[in-house]
């Protein structure tokens, strides 16, 4: 029986729904429905293959399938750790698999009052300490945040590390991809960030009540 007829009809309906789907990811505004129908493309073009023993176009798409599903898996993940985050403790350990690992020495400065903010760290070992108002950093903490939000994106204390150990660091260009290939992440890490901003506000305000509080005045003996 000959099957090419049959094996050329087929390869032309997966073609043609196979483009659907290319043709639908050029539509998707976000990364999540891309990744999705990007692995429906490679699906059909894998599926497509079989049957005209493309071998080669098989393979590419099986690896594409397999990518473009991790990618998927990635930011699926990502949006679950900073909803966690969110109804937690306002960790941003999700943000670990995008930072890059740097060692620091005791004395040096991370970065200064007034310059430029391009960075936002997250604390592994070590100690730092924000100069101006001698507020110590635990591990776990981010700090530099702010400044992304901030209109001139400009450092608003110094760090300083005052016992040597390891921070992990992002850019604010990679925070920003992240944001504009999920909103959801972004409406997430805005609320993480703002949140971050009124603990800091508070610590401020604990400290000012504690310096003006009135001296405990001692009584006279006669």
């Amino acid at each position: 029986m000959d099957i090419s007829h049959l094996a050329e009809h087929f390869g032309t309906v997966g073609g043609v729904a196979a483009s659907f789907f290319v043709v639908a990811t050029c539509t998707m505004r976000t990364m999540i429905p891309l990744r999705a129908f990007g692995m429906l493309a490679n699906l059909m073009l894998m599926i497509t293959a079989l049957p005209l023993h493309n071998f080669l176009q098989l393979g590419l798409h099986a690896g594409l399938f397999c990518l473009n599903g991790y990618r998927l898996h990635q930011m699926l993940l990502l949006v679950r750790e900073v909803k966690k985050s969110v109804n937690s403790d306002l960790s941003m350990d999700w943000l670990k698999p995008f930072m890059t690992k740097r060692k620091c020495k005791l004395g040096e400065m991370l970065f200064y009052k007034n310059e430029k903010a391009e960075t936002m760290f997250y604390i592994v070992s070590g100690r730092y300490r924000l100069v101006e108002s001698g507020i110590e950093l635990p591990v776990g903490a981010i700090v530099g945040e702010l400044g992304m939000l901030s209109p001139y994106n400009e450092r608003t204390q110094s760090l300083e590390c005052i016992e040597s150990g390891t921070v992990l660091s992002v850019s604010y260009r990679q925070v920003e991809e992240l944001y504009v290939q999920n909103p959801e992440f972004g409406f997430y890490f805005l609320r993480l960030a703002s949140a971050r901003l009124f603990q800091n506000i508070g610590r401020l305000e604990e400290r000012l009540a504690e310096h003006a509080a009135p001296a405990v005045m001692t009584p006279k003996l006669a």
